[in-house]
């Protein structure tokens, strides 16, 4: 059930949607041709939160629910519920939940104000994957879904405060940002969490990350840690075909877990 809407933009016509496949084809998600779609990077965050059966997990800019129902995939029995701001793509992440055979819940609201209900709640984990670019970044898309979806309407650490709000005390919130946004995360983090351990995502051996996963435990007070990083694909530049690297496809296709 979608709830508790700010707004209702018309949902995506059926001539608007394409049906992809993740891990394999276990998922099948349909998502608009035109706006933001998910590739890569909700895959990746879904393998790296470390939910058990039985765990309520929070997906905040959920989208189409591709985390979430990666994260549900790997494992059985975990609770997943999404918080996203375009109502469009908060009634998608509906039905491709139905699709799915997934137990799903999605409020409609910003990060700035989430609805009252959710934030009575807490979760055991928080997963998100924020816009990659800031208000000021000149990144525009003249298409208003994926720009909504691509660049901060409120600030990195609005976001972040918004996320370790939800969390249960020593519940992990894992992200997925782009490399030179890292040292923004880790201050919005100081003092609020611990155990952080960042997880470079090399595009090829020898090339430097463009993303990290970052996981961290909130009222924690282990030591932050750097992990060795997962690389993407093999060879040492572009090339035609798939060339996802042994240990990426494992998490692409077979849905396993990234350890950080």
């Amino acid at each position: 059930m979608v709830t508790e809407p700010e707004c209702q933009p018309a949902a995506f016509d059926q001539a608007e949607l394409t049906e992809d496949a993740f891990l394999n084809g276990r998922l099948k998600l349909l998502q608009p041709k035109r706006g933001y779609r998910a590739a890569t990077d909700p895959v990746f965050l879904a393998a790296a939160c470390p939910a058990q059966s039985g765990d309520t997990v929070l997906d905040v800019g959920s989208g189409v629910g591709t985390a979430s129902f990666c994260l549900a995939a790997r494992v059985m029995g975990a609770q997943v519920s999404g918080l996203e701001l375009q109502a469009a793509y908060a009634e998608l992440s509906e039905r491709n939940a139905g699709r799915n055979g997934v137990d799903w819940r999605v409020w409609v609201g910003n990060v700035a104000a989430p609805p009252a209900e959710l934030r009575s709640l807490s979760f055991d984990h928080v997963i998100t994957n924020p816009p990659f670019h800031s208000s000021a970044e000149a990144v525009g898309s003249s298409i208003d879904a994926k720009d909504a979806a691509n660049r901060e309407t409120v600030s990195l650490e609005a976001w972040l405060d918004c996320c370790l709000r939800r969390l249960k005390p020593k519940g992990s919130l894992t992200i997925i940002h782009r490399v030179e946004r890292v040292p923004q995360i880790l201050s919005a983090l100081k003092d609020r969490t611990g155990d952080t351990r960042l997880h470079p995502l090399w595009p090829r051996a020898g090339k430097p990350a463009k993303r990290v996963v970052i996981r961290s435990i909130k009222d924690a007070r282990a030591p932050f840690r750097v992990g060795v990083g997962l690389v993407l694909h093999d060879g040492v530049h572009d090339q035609d075909g798939d060339d996802f690297s042994d240990a990426a496809q494992a998490i692409l296709r077979n849905g396993a877990a990234l350890e950080l």
